[in-house]
């Protein structure tokens, strides 16, 4: 399936079945976190069939229910370790996508996770993962021209990675990031909000995946 179209099909994702998730789709889905563990360094660790995590009153305030899985993204504390957080976690989100599971990225609406943490290394956010009751809903964007140059008259693989990057899940929708095309280059920048390093790795990867080229 085009990456493309696993990215329209991904919506946020808050109420979750007791449907457990097979033994085949967890192999693929651990394959992919020790790859990207092991390319990266962080320590992305996925936990399955535990309950305790979303039965917190956080993840009552933050209308979860039934959820007993979820990714913990882990890594050592460096300066960049939230937009590799967003980079290397939407990756997951959307290969669990393309298996037909769906998620939902989760920050303080949960409790403790059951996950290892070592010395020197850090918890940064949760995606909530399972079946959901529901395939959830497109959120709503800005206009392009607010966090972008984009143009009618950009290379087209500049315009499908753009596609991309309004697809992508951010905090609260808040869309803090801004992308420049100059001199075939693209740059992309936070704007400040919460969380919106995390929301510029996830954006990152989104225009890299579909377009097939770097972003500064």
């Amino acid at each position: 399936m085009d990456i493309l179209e696993i990215m329209r099909q991904r919506h946020s994702v808050r109420r979750y079945s007791e449907r457990i998730i097979e033994e085949e789709k967890r192999a693929v889905l651990d394959t992919l976190a020790q790859k990207i563990n092991k390319e990266s360094g962080m320590h992305i660790q996925i936990i399955y069939d535990e309950p305790k995590c979303f039965r917190s009153m956080r993840a009552h305030y933050g209308k979860f229910s039934g959820c007993c899985n979820y990714i913990s993204i882990i890594g050592v504390k460096e300066k960049n370790l939230q937009e590799k957080a967003g980079y290397y976690g939407q990756q997951i989100v959307l290969k669990a996508q393309e298996l037909g599971l769906n998620t939902c990225w989760c920050a303080m609406t949960h409790g403790k996770s059951t996950a290892v943490i070592s010395k020197g290394e850090k918890e940064v956010i949760l995606i909530a993962l399972g079946y959901g009751l529901n395939q959830g809903y497109p959120h709503k964007n800005k206009a392009l021209q607010e966090v972008s140059n984009l143009t009618d008259h950009d290379l087209e693989w500049y315009q499908r990675g753009m596609e991309a990057v309004m697809l992508a899940p951010t905090a609260m929708n808040q869309q803090k990031f801004y992308f420049t095309f100059s001199n075939n280059r693209v740059i992309a920048k936070a704007r400040g909000g919460f969380y919106s390093r995390i929301d510029l790795g996830i954006v990152k990867y989104h225009f890299e995946a579909a377009s097939g080229h770097r972003v500064g």
